[in-house]
């Protein structure tokens, strides 16, 4: 800017002071923000929460930001509850109730109003549950869901791998603002850290993976800030769900939804803008993504359950609301009841066959049903329960790719259709059934050390007193066909797809059995709803074409052998992606943060030929 001559100095104090208030309302540059959930994490693994275990990293984001050390989480499965974090609607409404189901594709996410407010977006994920196929890729311009060999689908390997990987990408572009998802799957069943971070006590493993996912974190947290420079960084740290480790016999997570699982820590980090402090207030997994928006000065998403805490985090007042608690698995998993709880007020209701109400100040272990003591407030929580559950429920769509479904229609199949919604009033409380869940238990430990035999001898056990046990089903016709008794695998398989035809791992192991029969006409039925139930699953379209080739018709195997390159083309395009199925161990590749472990893709062996499939 040029003065010119003669100006009176009055009038060029005047300007330079006006621009140097305008240079100081110059807008700061958008923040970075770092996304880091890490699976099964209980609060009081953190030493911040529990004043135990060995946790600087998350200690210190903790000390210098607002930490809850008990936030509510919607449901105790990864996909489901990843989803509410991205989208801050509760499983109901955007109708992922269980893993392996797939995100629907008019579901608004919070990466996607980051990308198209200019932010560079990348996610980092160590879990089978994460992977592409079930659509939280959407909206990522880089998702980086690749599990390292070794340990396909465990999240063992891919544990330092991701997070290298995600500071790399961190650190590619500094002139643009970037959201970076990163996932740790550590904790996760089974438990088995370095011996350097097992730590003290019955529970030592489990804390053991919570320190080393520390330390990785405590490397990602020094790789995002010196990425940033002089731009603001925005950390959020939480988790999808907890870990019972025993609590009310329950060993993992997903069956119950008593605090022990449903509680995890939320920690959200910017100097200068959120003010240091904890506290135990019930804020929600579904206020996240409303959170952040508001405190980026962004729009908020179209729809959501949850409810923005940034006046809270700025020392105002907290957004605490009810919170709605759920699990389908009892029903997809066993055929027993699900479970719904209302939360409010520090009391908590569980709406189950035999109803439960806790006082959760008192009672933090939920260890006495007040549901006889206090009427008044059990009914009070139950009406408002219904009432918030009496609109109908989303269902997840089978599959979310219209090109696969329309080549499966050209191919003269579809129709698997939509899940069910809910079902039936009369099924059996989980309560009831806890030891038929723990023998179940004793046997998925059975098939992972290759006793086929003696799994089968106690699934048959099982089913003997309960002939419709999905999970003794399923289990039971995997145990056969290692046994190499493929017959009786089909008998027993088939039984299990007619009592849940939308669960994919039924199909995929009487598609594997039927095929070890040389029934490939049967078998490419299978493959043909598995790929409609999950359209992504690049091996089940290698599956289906190799059926229809054996079955001697090969201009309709050619037609699904494109579909399967297709797909294996748009993940060669989109980046690294998940661990290839097509050679995947079928006792590696479960999602086990749904049930006992390798259960929820248990059979996920695709059958590139006939008798090559298990190995």
């Amino acid at each position: 800017m040029k003065i010119r001559p003669g100006l009176p100095l009055a009038a060029i104090c005047a300007v330079l002071g006006l621009l140097a208030a305008a240079g100081c309302q110059r807008r700061e540059p958008a923040p970075n923000v770092l996304l880091i959930t890490v699976d099964t994490l209980r609060p009081d693994a953190l030493g911040f929460v529990a004043g135990r275990g060995d946790t600087p990293a998350i200690d210190a984001l903790a000390a210098g930001g607002r930490a809850f050390r008990g936030a509510v989480s919607p449901v105790p499965l990864t996909l489901p509850a990843h989803t509410s974090i991205l989208s801050g609607r509760l499983p109901r409404h955007h109708g992922v109730r269980d893993n392996g189901q797939t995100v629907p594709l008019d579901l608004p996410l919070l990466q996607d109003v980051l990308g198209r407010h200019g932010y560079r977006t990348g996610a980092f994920v160590s879990g089978f549950p994460l992977q592409t196929l079930f659509g939280l890729d959407r909206g990522f311009a880089h998702y980086d869901d690749r599990l390292d060999s070794g340990e396909e689908g465990l999240g063992r390997a891919p544990r330092r791998g991701h997070q290298r990987r995600g500071a790399a990408w961190i650190a590619q572009d500094r002139e643009r603002p970037w959201f970076g998802w990163v996932h740790f799957y550590d904790p996760h069943d089974p438990y088995e850290p370095p011996r350097e971070f097992w730590q003290p006590g019955p529970r030592g493993a489990y804390d053991g993976e919570v320190a080393y996912t520390d330390y990785w974190i405590g490397r990602l947290l020094e790789a995002a800030r010196e990425a940033s420079g002089s731009r603001p960084l925005l950390v959020v740290l939480t988790a999808d769900h907890g870990e019972a480790l025993g609590e009310h016999r329950e060993v993992t997570h997903g069956y119950f939804v008593y605090d022990s699982t449903m509680l995890v820590p939320l920690i959200f980090h910017w100097p200068g803008r959120i003010a240091p402090g904890q506290g135990d207030e019930a804020v929600q997994l579904i206020d996240v993504a409303p959170t952040i928006l508001d405190l980026l000065g962004l729009d908020p998403l179209p729809q959501t359950d949850g409810l923005s805490l940034a006046q809270g985090l700025a020392g105002g007042e907290l957004a605490v609301h009810p919170a709605l608690i759920e699990t389908w698995l009892p029903w997809t998993y066993y055929g027993w009841a699900p479970l719904t709880a209302w939360r409010d007020q520090g009391w908590k209701y569980i709406d189950a066959p035999k109803p439960e109400l806790y006082a959760l100040g008192p009672d933090p272990h939920e260890t006495q049903n007040r549901i006889a003591e206090e009427v008044a407030t059990g009914d009070r929580l139950h009406l408002a329960l219904t009432r918030y559950t009496e609109a109908p429920a989303r269902v997840a769509a089978t599959g979310e790719d219209p090109k696969a479904i329309d080549r499966l229609r050209s191919l003269g199949y579809v129709g698997v259709g939509s899940p069910v919604e809910a079902p039936p009033a009369d099924r059996p409380d989980p309560k009831d059934r806890i030891e038929i869940k723990e023998r179940l238990q004793v046997a998925e430990s059975l098939l992972r050390q290759h006793r086929f035999a003696d799994a089968q001898s106690v699934l048959t056990e099982v089913l003997a007193g309960e002939s419709d046990n999905r999970y003794a089903l399923l289990r039971s016709g995997v145990a056969l066909l290692r046994l190499g008794r493929a017959g009786e695998a089909v008998e027993v398989l088939r039984r299990s797809v007619s009592i849940e035809p939308h669960r994919a791992e039924a199909r995929f192991a009487l598609g594997d059995a039927l095929m070890r029969q040389g029934d490939y006409l049967d078998a490419a039925e299978q493959w043909a709803a598995l790929s409609e139930l999950q359209p992504r699953r690049a091996e089940a379209w290698y599956n289906l074409a190799e059926a229809l080739e054996r079955a001697g018709d090969p201009a309709r195997a050619q037609s699904a052998r494109a579909e399967y390159d297709r797909l294996k083309a748009g993940e060669s395009k989109s980046g690294p992606s998940g661990t290839d199925q097509s050679k995947a161990d079928p006792d590696k590749a479960g999602d086990r943060s749904a049930v006992p472990p390798a259960a929820d893709a248990a059979t996920a062996t695709p059958a590139p030929a006939a008798g090559r499939t298990g190995r």
